[in-house]
């Protein structure tokens, strides 16, 4: 498991963000990751054949048919989809494997490792550079409207 200097040294580093699965539906969270990459200054390339675009940015039927480097592929596929995915990261050069959210394969891990590519499972990226780099607040998160606090009673 990548540590918390792993993880910012790979968000710090990794400008180019290849997003394998996304959804053009404004309300799947692999939309939401790839509106939050491009506001935070990654550039997000949306990899899924069937969508010629998706937040403005050309989308690509594979990581193969996108035309500029890649340093991470953020995958938002089934765990048992990955290793043609893992096949394709090492095949383009990318630096980093990351398994989303609930996406855990084994298999792909150790292939990308032993091509000397890094890699994270089952965990947002969104997530962890919202929390490594002071970002909660975006979203809803920290924004003062939830409490712990009680409220006062009012007297009736």
């Amino acid at each position: 498991m990548a540590s918390y200097q792993q993880l910012r040294s790979m968000l710090s580093s990794c400008k180019t963000i290849a997003v394998v699965g996304i959804s053009e539906q404004w309300h799947r969270p692999s939309y939401f990751v790839g509106k939050y990459l491009l506001e935070h200054g990654y550039r997000m390339i949306p990899v899924n054949p069937r969508y010629k675009e998706v937040l403005g940015q050309t989308c690509y039927s594979d990581l193969e048919a996108v035309p500029v480097a890649i340093d991470m592929v953020d995958v938002f596929r089934r765990s048992e989809e990955l290793m043609p995915i893992a096949r394709q990261a090492v095949a383009v050069g990318a630096k980093v494997l990351w398994q989303q959210l609930t996406v855990r394969n084994q298999e792909a891990e150790d292939y990308v490792c032993e091509h000397g590519l890094e890699s994270v499972m089952d965990r947002c990226v969104k997530i962890e550079h919202a929390r490594l780099f002071g970002g909660l607040n975006w979203m809803g998160v920290n924004t003062g409207m939830l409490s712990a606090k009680r409220p006062r009673q009012l007297p009736y």
